[in-house]
């Protein structure tokens, strides 16, 4: 795949998804060298990180590979999710109030709280025991 594309980071956790848009294509979907519901096997997963396009009406207009490490399924997913809005941001910089109308571009900043010491993990104390 050497034609044209277009690249977008996204991030979520500490997951980082580095996605590239090729113009022309069928939909294809490629994340680190699997098909896309290969290795995103959970129901619905799929659908949520191609929404994007879907909100703009482009679902089968561009092939899609990805390359993602960090972090779990979930946030794989959101991460290539908003990749995939950055990337179509780099397309055609009209189509943002219908991105930021869908949530797309917003980097969701919720990332795993720190141990605190003296805690068992975040929050979680030991229990109280009166004798």
């Amino acid at each position: 795949m050497s034609a044209q594309y277009y690249e977008g980071i996204g991030r979520r956790k500490e997951s980082s998804a580095r996605v590239r848009l090729f113009p022309g294509g069928t939909g294809n979907l490629v994340i680190n060298d699997k098909d896309g519901s290969e290795y995103m096997s959970r129901f619905g997963d799929v659908d949520i990180l191609l929404e994007p396009l879907r909100a703009i009406g482009q679902e089968k207009a561009y092939n899609i590979t990805v390359h993602v490490n960090g972090g779990g399924i979930s946030g794989q997913r959101d991460a290539i999710q908003l990749g995939i809005a950055r990337a179509l941001l780099k397309i055609d910089p009209d189509l943002k109030p219908q991105l930021r109308a869908g949530n797309f571009l917003t980097r969701d900043a919720r990332v795993k709280e720190r141990k605190k010491p003296g805690l068992k993990r975040a929050r979680k104390a030991p229990t109280y025991t009166k004798r």
